[in-house]
Formats: structure tokens, C-alpha cells, sequence
């Protein structure tokens, strides 16, 4: 089986991403298209990928069964305490061919590849503007249906990204941020 053999014969046409299953690779196409079949039965947040609805479910669940040995904290997912455990090590195994710099994951490899190429393969469905980051066509797409998800706790004002939320949070408090 080519899972045990590390081969990927199975490549994206969009972002190049091989997989070693035609299933894998399925699923991932989801992710350029947009779709998301998969749907949480307690808050209706939609998943383009099973697997990252069962991941979110742990969201509700609040089970983090995995703790680091180093500084206790807890994660949701083996892989994910995995790559935290490289924070202790100051290990970054993956390396860009381009300009050097190192990742602590493949993902961010991927995504930082993205700089170099020019690629932007997340494309807006209602202007068809184009991204290199699904999050940042998540967060374009707010200004289309003019949804604010992150509210403020104090005074109740709503934004569209949490990093302007996080700015907003310093006038309450009082914090400097530089």
C-alpha cells in the first residue's frame, strides 16, 4: 500500500499538494471549489473535509487528550502537539528551496511557497477576486455579506477579523501594543 511506502502519486492540479490516496486527494479539491458538504450538528459551521469536522467537534466537547511533557499544555489532536513540541526544541524541519527559510510545519511551507510562485488559488465566488490564503478569502468574503463575528466583550462592538478585535480590546485596557 503507497501509504507505507511515502510515495504521493496523487497531485493537485491547483496547489500541487500530492496525496498518497485518490480519496485524500478528493477531499482535498474540496477546499478549491469551496464546497463544504460536511455540517456540525450543534452550530451548523460548515467543513469542506470529514476529518476537520471531527476535529471541530472537539471544539464542543472541550477534550484535549494529548499534553505536552515539557509545558502542560493540552491539545485537541496528536499532530498538533507534534508540531507544538517543536516550540521547545527550536527545531524547523521544513525548508523553503527558494529562499531557505525554515517551517516548523509543511503546511506553513506550502502556504509560504505561495509568495514565491504568485499562485493565488482561492477565488471569491461573488467578484472572483483571488487569494493565496483561504483565510484571507474567508475574511474578503465578510465584506459581501457584511457579517461581523468578533464582538467585543466590553462594549459590544462587532468586527470582521479577530486581529481587529485584538486592537480594538487595547483601548479598554489601555495596553500599548508597541
Amino acid at each position: 500500500m503507497l501509504t507505507h511506502t511515502g510515495e504521493k502519486p496523487f497531485s493537485c492540479s491547483v496547489c500541487k499538494t500530492s496525496f498518497a490516496q485518490s480519496g485524500h486527494l478528493k477531499s482535498h479539491m474540496l477546499t478549491h471549489t469551496g464546497e463544504k458538504p460536511f455540517s456540525c450538528s450543534l452550530c451548523k459551521r460548515l467543513f469542506s473535509i470529514y476529518s476537520n469536522l471531527k476535529r471541530h467537534m472537539l471544539t464542543h466537547t472541550g477534550e484535549k487528550p494529548f499534553s505536552c511533557s515539557v509545558c502542560k499544555t493540552s491539545f485537541a489532536q496528536r499532530g498538533t502537539l507534534k508540531s507544538h513540541m517543536l516550540t521547545h526544541t527550536g527545531e524547523k524541519p521544513f525548508s523553503c528551496s527558494v529562499c531557505k527559510r525554515c517551517f516548523t510545519g509543511r503546511g506553513t511551507l506550502t502556504r509560504h511557497m505561495l509568495i514565491h510562485t504568485g499562485e493565488k488559488p482561492f477565488s471569491c465566488s461573488v467578484c472572483k477576486t483571488s487569494f493565496a490564503h483561504r483565510i484571507t478569502l474567508k475574511s474578503h468574503m465578510l465584506t459581501h455579506t457584511g457579517e461581523k463575528p468578533f464582538s467585543c466583550s466590553v462594549c459590544k462592538t462587532c468586527f470582521r477579523e479577530r486581529g481587529t478585535l485584538k486592537r480594538h480590546m487595547l483601548t479598554h485596557t489601555g495596553e500599548k501594543l508597541f
